[in-house]
């Protein structure tokens, strides 16, 4: 599965010590965690609105190639940090507005059945990538050299456009929502692309082998280091419209 992850506002990263297994009980410690409008949640295609006005100024990406990108693994995820001026505009977006890509994240899962953070339909996809606003191949190569937290690599060159799932950008669904890690601050507009990307099986397992704990570090009690199942499950829907921007 492929989103878009649209703030509205920066927020800062809390530094309480949080984790997935205790993902029931982020509302203690990060009072956003317990609103109405979380994230991720399940897009039930047949209940989705057909929204026009999506179609009026068409969704554009424009996504330059970064140069020196850092990519980290901080022991929840992978993250690519851009330095590009990458920017989207249209869709769902004041005509005039940009938003500028901040960094692309990763969530998957031990096994292929999981992994997503959206389902559509209740169907889990292996991995979500989320932008914050490759050639892959390049990417997965260096991940041995940051399979432990803490670890960071840069590369010399990414391009974000061959991660994008459909190229005309026409199908997908838009609807308000929160960060899906701590402090799930619900300043968010998702866009979640109705086609999804498609990763080899071994291009997966290249994720799969990253761990959670520093190098000479041993893992948690209970945990067995290895770094996957980073998701959130679905949360409620209550009152809130998915609009599609196709029938």
């Amino acid at each position: 599965m492929d989103g878009a992850v649209l703030h509205m506002q920066r927020s800062e990263v809390s530094e309480l010590t949080w984790g997935y297994d205790e993902g029931m009980e982020w509302g203690l410690l990060f009072p956003d965690a317990n609103g109405e409008n979380q994230s991720p949640i399940n897009i039930n295609s047949r209940e989705a609105t057909f929204d026009p006005s999506l179609l009026t100024a068409p969704l554009c990406l424009s996504y330059l190639t970064c140069r020196e990108c850092e990519v980290l693994n901080d022991g929840h995820s992978l993250h690519i940090h851009i330095r590009s001026k990458s920017v989207t505009t249209g869709g769902p977006f004041p005509i005039g507005q940009e938003f500028e890509l901040s960094h692309i994240c990763f969530h998957w899962g031990k096994e292929d059945q999981r992994g997503s953070e959206h389902t559509v339909n209740f169907k889990a996809f292996p991995m979500e990538i989320g932008r914050e606003h490759l050639g892959l191949k390049g990417l997965t190569d260096i991940l041995q050299e940051i399979q432990y937290k803490g670890k960071a690599k840069t590369i010399p060159s990414l391009n974000p456009n061959t991660l994008l799932p459909d190229p005309l950008l026409r199908d997908y669904w838009v609807y308000e929502g929160s960060l899906t890690t701590p402090p799930c601050c619900e300043n968010v507009l998702w866009l979640l692309f109705r086609y999804p990307l498609t990763l080899s099986h071994a291009q997966i397992e290249e994720f799969r082998r990253l761990r959670t704990h520093s190098k000479g570090v041993a893992p948690s009690d209970g945990c067995d280091g290895q770094l996957g199942d980073n998701f959130r499950p679905t949360q409620q829907l209550n009152d809130r419209v998915i609009r599609a921007s196709f029938p």
